[in-house]
């Protein structure tokens, strides 16, 4: 054993000495610990040179064309270029020419329609004395001639006209002239407006009050049809006469009162952005005062 473990000693003290010798290989073996802390911060500016990024020439820069048929354009409202029905831009087209172009009185005062609130009391009104269908004429019809024929003293008896909202133009004007009508209520989107331009001046000529509401086609469904020019209310039952008197007191103030005023302005004549814009770059090139931006 003895003769064994000499030689063992011997190898483990030359690898040792070389151990002491090769120290920096031995201490890869065995890494010291990192110093623990925190870094300093760098510097705020920089004493470095920053060197120009080149560019590979091979990659050629092309400014993207985002015009018909060209580039893919980025994902936006694209409302402005959708191909509209032709009935769509033609109403469109109309209502721009009202702005640009200059309107007489007479037109623009079709520009001037009933309060919202008042226009909703009016149409509560309005559809109490809806015109019967033709199936609730002739269940009225049936049950008078049923009842005539059950009583034949039913025949010496005078039946009462049913109330109803008067329609038609021409039969709406026979009101006004008779003076018969207590309330005219006429569309502001009439097409053609000569068909109903002139009467507002009737009707002050007569002294009947009159209203102008929006939408033709809103008239329309009081009368049952699509669209209705002019509604002409002649008489109501007697729960409803304050309702129609707080109605022509709207008018006659709103309307008939201001028929003068209406009369002596004009309509239109309102540019668009660009002329504007364009306006008041000019005058601001030529140092004159620049004109207000229209409301």
């Amino acid at each position: 054993m003895i003769l064994l473990a000499e030689p063992l000693l011997f190898y483990m003290y030359i690898i040792a000495v070389a151990a002491m010798k090769h120290r920096p290989c031995w201490a890869a073996l065995w890494p010291a610990k990192a110093k623990s802390g925190k870094k300093p911060a760098p510097a705020p500016f920089s004493s470095g040179k920053s060197g120009k990024v080149t560019k590979n020439p091979l990659f050629e820069a092309r400014p993207k064309n985002f015009g018909i048929g060209q580039d893919i354009r980025p994902k936006t409202d694209l409302t402005r270029f959708v191909k509209w029905p032709e009935y769509v831009r033609l109403q469109r087209q109309k209502v721009i020419l009202h702005q640009r172009l200059k309107v007489p009185p007479a037109i623009a005062q079709f520009s001037h329609t009933l309060d919202k609130n008042t226009a909703t009391q009016l149409f509560k009104l309005l559809n109490k004395y809806r015109p019967e269908t033709k199936q609730e004429k002739k269940a009225r019809l049936d049950a008078t001639a049923a009842a005539t024929a059950a009583d034949k003293e039913a025949k010496d008896k005078e039946t009462k006209k049913p109330l109803f909202v008067k329609y038609g133009l021409n039969h709406s004007v026979a009101l006004i002239e008779a003076k018969k009508a207590n309330l005219v209520v006429i569309a502001d989107d009439v097409d053609p407006i000569e068909l109903v331009v002139f009467l507002p001046a009737l009707c002050r000529k007569m002294g009947v009050p009159y209203v102008i509401v929006k939408s033709k086609a809103r008239l329309g469904t009081v009368v049952h049809k699509k669209t209705a020019a002019v509604l002409t209310l002649q008489d109501v039952r007697s729960e409803d006469n304050k309702e129609l008197a707080t109605l022509v007191s709207a008018a006659k103030a709103n309307f008939t009162d201001k028929y003068e005023e209406h009369r002596r302005h004009w309509g239109g004549g309102k540019l668009g952005n660009k002329s504007t814009t364009k306006i008041r770059l000019r005058a601001k090139a030529a140092g004159a005062p620049i004109p207000p931006v229209a409301a």
